[in-house]
């Protein structure tokens, strides 16, 4: 019985460790709502922030990606977004059109 429990609990371990993994890769969607959008809106749409519904037809990418690193106007620098993450919101922001 014992043998027959175990040989559960190991199998069912590692399915569920298969299953609900994560390559540690955020979405663009996720990267903005851990660090965008308690100003800028849940969905874009302004808040202490500016709208960026349509930031991509303000900003390419590059530009984007230096306001965040940099900060713009009354937005400071957001240095705690690691740079892999800030070219992956950039460039999903510049899409905004």
């Amino acid at each position: 019985m014992k043998k027959w429990l175990v040989a559960v609990l190991v199998g069912s371990a590692l399915v569920l460790g298969a299953c609900g993994g994560s390559d540690g890769e955020a979405t663009p969607d996720e990267i903005y709502k851990k660090n965008c959008a308690s100003c800028h809106g849940q969905d874009l749409s302004g808040g202490a922030g500016p709208d960026l519904a349509t930031i991509g037809s303000k900003y390419s990418a590059q530009e984007i990606e230096d306001i965040i690193e940099n900060g713009i106007g009354n937005m400071p620098a957001q240095k705690k977004v690691a740079e892999d993450d800030r070219t992956t919101l950039a460039q999903w922001l510049s899409d905004k059109q």
